[in-house]
């Protein structure tokens, strides 16, 4: 199948028509330049047209529940509480749960997010995980659906039995990659330790939560990455949050940095959740949650940013739009906005495993038109107005409408 995105302007400002064949890019070039005119194709008079977005990290099973479970005191803690409380009350069905997954993922869509990552509770049994894989077979051919096994605490010791065997049926279920909380746990590295064997027997990667609180003295990364280095771990590790290694003075930070990058660790900073959990307890110079983006970027570690929860207890608000997350990192995290776009689009495309799209010939045709004039423009104002490509086929699109009505 053949395909023409009409006068479309990229990053750098050059207007351009780019032609696809079979979900790939085959030619970028000049706007208006004979391209065969019976092909199929947009016309999108000067829109800025970008690498699509893609979310490393959601939590579609808990998605949209803001008002049905409410956070009572804010924090990390108090979110846990409120949502292991409903669910132990069968306050979600397998239907609510398909149906929010999938609603959730739509909104992404429509933002221009064509792949996700999202981590489900397994602890309680499978019934979360195959909800969210109905929601991703609704949206087969829209989006790539990854799903993270998140395990229940505590996984080691005799107490964690119960746990590890919910892991293994999740594993056997379909889950892609293992998950897991190691700063949560009695016995962190033994946590790290199980994480990789399993999924090493299974074949799949691993993306952890890790050190999602302010505590300095807690520094689970750095023996994520020595266990993944000593081990020879053979398959993606990534890792969430990584908060404390924020509140390192910069020597250490550069250090755990560098073993970070020699174990080929993938981090994802995720601002919109961070700066609204984390910092509640220290009412002067509040931290803002945030790792050390800096330090990991310098030391050639695989950074990518996503929003994390999105309308639940663990997080009030959110649009489901990666432009959003982009301008978290340019205002909290002093990205440059071309740097924080790409944290959302190309380098979490990376960090999943998918194929490039960075609008050269051969790179897969996921794009996103945006009614903006620059990337900074799109990540400042967020434009309504897109239309959203999956291997080079129009699979969304959205109008933005204002007016202003003046008396008399």
């Amino acid at each position: 199948m053949e395909f023409v995105l009409h006068d479309a302007t990229l990053a750098d400002g050059r207007r351009v028509d780019i032609h696809t064949v079979d979900g790939l890019v085959h030619e970028v070039r000049k706007a208006g330049r004979p391209i065969d005119g019976n092909l199929p194709g947009e016309e999108l008079g000067g829109w800025l047209v970008l690498p699509a977005m893609a979310e490393p990290h959601a939590h579609l099973d808990k998605a949209l529940t803001a008002e049905s479970v409410p956070n009572r005191t804010g924090d990390l803690r108090g979110a846990i509480d409120a949502w292991v409380s409903a669910a132990a009350a069968g306050r979600f069905s397998y239907e609510d749960t398909a149906e929010r997954a999938a609603r959730a993922m739509e909104l992404l869509l429509v933002h221009g997010v064509t792949a996700v990552r999202t981590h489900v509770n397994v602890g309680a049994g499978t019934e979360s995980l195959r909800a969210v894989q109905e929601a991703a077979l609704r949206m087969e051919g829209l989006m790539d659906v990854q799903i993270v096994a998140l395990t229940s605490n505590p996984m080691t010791g005799p107490e964690g039995r119960a746990n590890r065997a919910a892991l293994a049926a999740a594993i056997e279920a379909g889950a892609d990659l293992v998950g897991g909380c190691p700063h949560l746990d009695p016995d962190g590295p033994g946590l790290i330790s199980h994480a990789l064997e399993v999924a090493s027997e299974a074949g799949i990667g691993v993306d952890l939560h890790v050190d999602e609180i302010l505590d300095p003295s807690v520094l689970t990364v750095r023996e994520l990455a020595r266990q993944v280095i000593d081990t020879g771990f053979g398959y993606s590790v990534s890792a969430g949050h990584c908060v404390t290694l924020g509140m390192q003075q910069p020597d250490v930070q550069a250090e755990v940095a560098a073993l970070v990058a020699e174990a080929g660790i993938r981090v994802f900073p995720l601002p919109q959740t961070n700066l609204f959990l984390q910092g509640r307890d220290h009412p002067s110079a509040t931290p803002r949650g945030l790792t050390a983006i800096a330090a990991l970027h310098e030391a050639g570690v695989l950074v990518a940013a996503g929003a994390d929860n999105v309308q639940d207890p663990f997080n009030l608000v959110g649009r489901s739009d990666p432009l959003e997350t982009a301008a978290l990192l340019v205002m909290a995290g002093h990205q440059a906005p071309e740097d924080a776009y790409r944290m959302v689009s190309e380098n979490a495309r990376e960090a999943l495993g998918l194929p490039e799209s960075s609008i050269q010939p051969g790179d897969v045709a996921d794009l996103v038109a945006i009614d903006a004039p620059s990337v900074r423009a799109a990540i400042a104002d967020a434009p309504m107005s897109r239309r959203v490509f999956r291997r080079g086929v129009l699979v969304a699109s959205s109008e933005q409408q204002t007016r202003i009505h003046r008396p008399g």
